[in-house]
């Protein structure tokens, strides 16, 4: 009898052991996901994301606040180029700001609903918990899920890999993939802290649109001199430059691309104009969209962007919002006529 009790004893050691170091199934942590959503009330991430389109990477530190169920605060910061923009929604809209051109827009937008965000974590849990076809793995510290991406360029980031920590299911990192499997994105979570306490104001316009302007000097009138002309790398099938076209203008220049074939579309860039401080919000009906290098405004017909002191309008009534967006993250990189 003694002999069975010890077993007994022995069984139930084995299973608290199995419990503390084994992994759940599949199942039990898209569970678990599930219910830290309905318990999670806000959180405060920083992360370093790195975009691999262009002929050399670019860095961004991210730094993301969330409060539920639909405030949001993203500062997006490159080091290198001096750009800086800030994402923020609260109950007058959505807004991106510029401050070193005093540059703000206010869109008319669902944002982040209609598309995947790799740097928003409730953002990465719907795309697991959406995809019926995941794939899953778990190693001694970590959960990683392989899913279809949402994102405005699917077609050209179908997959992604997500790993999220064992013990609080806090996201670690985030790899989007093209087709061959290269990571185009990645995202290295170095903080997250959930259920965070944020100040009454912390998700209020003035004062970020204040602070934004304090942390980041106004670029300067006549900086830069020349401007680099930028041309895209990707276009879509069957499409070829036509004409470019330099004007002459107060700014300096403008420059006037032509594209055609089985669609057509423009590509205008001059320097940016330098608002004044006191300038009111663009009202844009339309959605920002994340090129990468820099977060655009999407409408119909057009998309523009800010980069390194230049501003883009892409134009067509040819192309898809997937084309545009394909388009215009590959305008990067300063290319010989």
């Amino acid at each position: 009898m003694g002999k069975k009790v010890l077993l007994a004893f022995a069984g139930i050691i084995f299973l608290f052991a199995l419990a503390g170091c084994g992994s759940k199934s599949q199942e039990e942590v898209l569970k678990a996901l599930d219910e830290k959503m309905e318990e999670m009330t806000s959180y405060q991430a920083e992360a370093k994301m790195t975009f691999r389109t262009g002929a050399k990477p670019q860095v961004y530190h991210v730094e993301v606040w969330h409060k539920q169920p639909a405030y949001y605060r993203v500062s997006l910061k490159n080091a290198d180029k001096g750009q800086s923009q800030m994402i923020l929604r609260n109950d007058e809209g959505v807004f991106v700001f510029t401050p070193a051109l005093n540059k703000s827009f206010k869109f008319v937008s669902d944002w982040p609903k209609n598309s995947s965000q790799a740097y928003l974590y409730e953002s990465l849990v719907k795309d697991i918990l959406s995809d019926s076809k995941a794939k899953f793995k778990a190693t001694k510290d970590y959960y990683v899920f392989e899913t279809k991406t949402n994102y405005p360029n699917s077609q050209v980031v179908p997959t992604q890999e997500i790993t999220l920590r064992k013990k609080d299911l806090a996201p670690v990192s985030v790899k989007v993939m093209d087709t061959d499997r290269k990571a185009l994105l990645t995202v290295e979570f170095s903080n997250v802290e959930f259920n965070k306490t944020f100040d009454d104001d912390a998700f209020d316009t003035s004062k970020n649109m204040t602070g934004a302007r304090l942390e980041v000097p106004t670029m300067a009138e006549g900086s830069g001199q020349g401007m680099a002309v930028m041309y895209p790398s990707r276009l879509p099938q069957g499409v070829q430059a036509l004409e470019e076209k330099e004007i002459k203008n107060e700014n300096g220049t403008r420059v006037i691309m032509t594209f055609g074939g089985q669609k057509s579309f423009t590509l205008v860039q001059e320097k940016a104009e330098v608002l004044p401080a006191t300038s009111t919000p663009v009202l844009i009906n339309g959605d920002p969209v994340d090129l990468g290098f820099t977060v655009g405004a999407l409408t119909d017909r057009t998309l523009t962007w800010s980069y390194n002191g230049v501003e883009f309008t892409l134009a067509s009534d040819d192309l898809t919002p997937e084309e545009m967006i394909m388009v215009a993250s590959s305008v990067q990189e300063k290319a010989a006529k």
